[in-house]
């Protein structure tokens, strides 16, 4: 078989076809894996030197914070919310005061401006380093910023039956910065969108599925379709058991699913038995136990096991079940990558 530039790679897959080798990227790489695998190396470096079929670009990692109060750590984000870093520059802030605090806040509430030059500096960079070679993929997340600057999340979740009013105003708002933002996004250049809120908890959706129907799905939907008018495939992202919203899902027209999180009891092939004819199939590598403290014979095995079960007929891509995070072994992490190039060659022999 012809080999295929990772970009073309990455395409074939999601578009459920099946190309050379089933392609590998991960939505984020911790910094301290970066640097125990290539000291000194920037997240472009070391996409370059582990030959990852994508490079993701950030929503979070451009947004603008006003900081409030430096010795606590205490900042103001772009969407008004107040929030409390760990410590660690590389963390997601905790929320300690959302935005909004009741359906009346809604009427005198400015968002944030998405068509703001600062937001794309990083994404033109990597359009110019990799355009035509690798895929750029951009993250998004509509319902996170719900949830995580806009409306405290278990308030979010009783409004859906007290105020739905409310909700459905909190969907407008979002709805139109995200439709703008992609826009943009796709403009500059970005070959992939990918949502990355999340929908479930380890034991089930967030919020029964007539709710996850009515008022998150819609959003995805919306991303989805324009997308789509562009040429541009999007991708879905949530941890936990989706089995039951599963359908839902697909329904958005999504081109594919991450991570059919092991973790939560999703197993990958059932996902690509029931679903990899409609979705491509993305996962799920344990990122916990296995990728931080398993044996490289362990991962090595569990690469071959997701690559036999999602890997036929093409349209999966092979990752970890959420990301490399701090915790990861960076060794696991190599011999990950060093086993998905060895078992997933077409024709596949596992």
């Amino acid at each position: 078989m012809q080999t295929l530039t990772s970009l073309e790679r990455m395409m074939k897959a999601v578009h459920r076809q099946e190309p050379d080798t089933v392609p590998t990227f991960e939505l984020d790489i911790d910094e301290r894996i970066i640097e125990a695998l290539k000291p000194g190396a920037s997240y472009e470096d070391f996409v370059e030197f582990m030959d990852l079929d994508a490079a993701c670009y950030h929503e979070l990692r451009t947004d603008p914070y006003e900081v409030l109060d430096e010795a606590r750590h205490i900042v103001r984000d772009q969407w008004g919310a107040i929030k409390q870093y760990s410590g660690v520059s590389h963390a997601i802030p905790m929320v300690l005061e959302p935005a909004l605090k009741s359906k009346a806040d809604l009427a005198k509430y400015v968002p944030p401006d998405p068509d703001q030059p600062s937001r794309f500096k990083k994404l033109e960079e990597t359009v110019k380093r990799f355009k035509g070679k690798r895929a750029i993929i951009s993250v998004v997340r509509p319902f996170a910023t719900i949830i995580g600057s806009l409306r405290e999340q278990d308030e979010l979740f009783k409004d859906m039956i007290r105020d739905p009013e409310f909700v459905e105003g909190l969907n407008e708002i979002v709805d139109d910065y995200y439709r703008r933002y992609v826009k943009n996004l796709i403009d500059v250049g970005a070959d992939m969108i990918v949502e990355t809120a999340d929908w479930a908890f380890t034991n089930g959706p967030m919020v029964a599925p007539k709710h996850t129907a009515k008022y998150i799905t819609p959003g995805l939907k919306k991303i989805v379709d324009y997308c789509h008018s562009r040429g541009v495939p999007c991708l879905k992202h949530t941890d936990g058991n989706i089995w039951a919203i599963f359908d839902l899902i697909v329904e958005t027209g999504t081109d594919g699913v991450h991570p059919i999180d092991p973790v939560a009891g999703m197993d990958i092939g059932e996902a690509k038995e029931k679903y990899g004819d409609k979705v491509c199939i993305m996962g799920n590598v344990d990122c916990g136990r296995l990728l931080s403290w398993g044996s490289k014979e362990e991962v090595r095995e569990a690469v071959r096991d997701c690559i036999r079960k999602a890997g036929k007929g093409g349209g999966y891509i092979c990752m970890s079940g959420n990301s490399i995070h701090g915790a990861v072994n960076p060794a696991n992490y190599a011999e990950m990558i060093r086993a998905i190039r060895e078992y997933g060659k077409y024709p596949l022999t596992v």
